[in-house]
């Protein structure tokens, strides 16, 4: 992405790699958490995978196959087996249709569904995310809708095509914090339900270790550690990991008093002039010279454990 009118008229062009190089995998009915602070490159990830940004370079496989090469016949019907839920549920549905209308929507588009079957299928979407009865609903617009409830209708819309892979950008970080955890686990149940793959987008390790079997952490644009959501919370190995981790509030007091914050200096470095060797080593506490020469390859560790950083053997 070009940065920067007076750049570009003096013949400099900047641009912002928001994901650089970076590699994981999900494995079929699992839930991964894709986590990072504000800018970290999660929900460009995100969208790079579902194509709703072309990436530049790589590939992005699905059962096999490279999305990134698919005609727009394979697309088209790609998209039916991946949707997305996105963050803010006042902005992502269509003020001016119903919630009938709203989740009808992927049928018509794809021409699965008509009449009776639409009707029925409607229904049952409703009653999947606890939106009943369903006929209570069907009638209203969004601003009729709590939060809550506008958020479950955007959980019927992207699961009504019976998609095999969601991905869930920030998808409770609007709703109240009574709400977020029956929103939450009414997702897991529906992955049980339906065998669906996750991968959420998450700036909140204590969600994450909720929601998700592994986590993958990210920061400006780098995966700095990927790892089983346990092994990660209990013994983190990245720096980064550790500050972010440090800094989760822990419920039982006792446990609290204990924890012992780390504290990073200045401010995240910016993306359009990135600094060499790790991206972190700036504002990493236990940074060493090696740091500041050479970017860390990932490597992996033990199993399932991956860590991009030259102070882990």
């Amino acid at each position: 992405m070009r940065v920067g009118i007076l750049a570009a008229l003096r013949g400099r062009r900047k641009f912002i790699k928001a994901v650089d190089g970076i590699s994981f995998s999900i494995s079929r009915g699992e839930a991964v958490s894709l986590v990072g602070e504000s800018g970290s490159g999660k929900t460009t990830t995100a969208r790079a995978i579902l194509r709703l940004i072309e990436p530049t370079d790589g590939r992005i496989l699905f059962e096999g196959r490279d999305v990134l090469s698919f005609s727009k016949r394979e697309l088209r019907e790609w998209r039916r087996e991946a949707q997305i839920i996105f963050q803010d549920p006042y902005e992502s549905l269509d003020p001016r249709m119903t919630v009938y209308d709203i989740v009808a929507e992927p049928l018509r588009v794809n021409r699965l569904a008509s009449g009776d079957s639409e009707y029925e299928a409607v229904c049952r979407a409703l009653e999947d995310v606890r939106l009943v009865p369903p006929e209570e609903f069907m009638a209203r617009f969004p601003h009729e809708l709590s939060g809550g409830q506008r958020q479950r209708v955007a959980i019927a819309r992207a699961l009504i095509l019976r998609p095999k892979f969601v991905v869930a950008d920030e998808p409770v970080s609007m709703l109240d914090a009574s709400i977020r955890i029956q929103v939450i686990n009414l997702m897991e149940d529906l992955r049980r339900k339906y065998g669906l793959t996750y991968l959420y987008i998450t700036h909140d390790l204590a969600q994450a270790r909720y929601t998700s079997d592994r986590i993958v952490v990210m920061y400006l644009g780098k995966i700095m550690e990927v790892g089983p959501v346990e092994e990660v919370v209990r013994e983190p190995l990245h720096p980064y990991t550790k500050v972010v981790l440090s800094h989760v509030p822990v419920p039982d007091p006792r446990v609290a008093r204990r924890r012992e914050k780390i504290e990073v200096p200045g401010e995240t470095p910016s993306p359009i002039d990135l600094p060499p060797g790790c991206r972190f080593w700036p504002r990493c506490p236990f940074a060493v010279e090696e740091c500041r020469r050479s970017e860390p390859e990932m490597r992996e560790v033990g199993p399932g454990r991956l860590v991009a950083c030259h102070l882990v053997s």
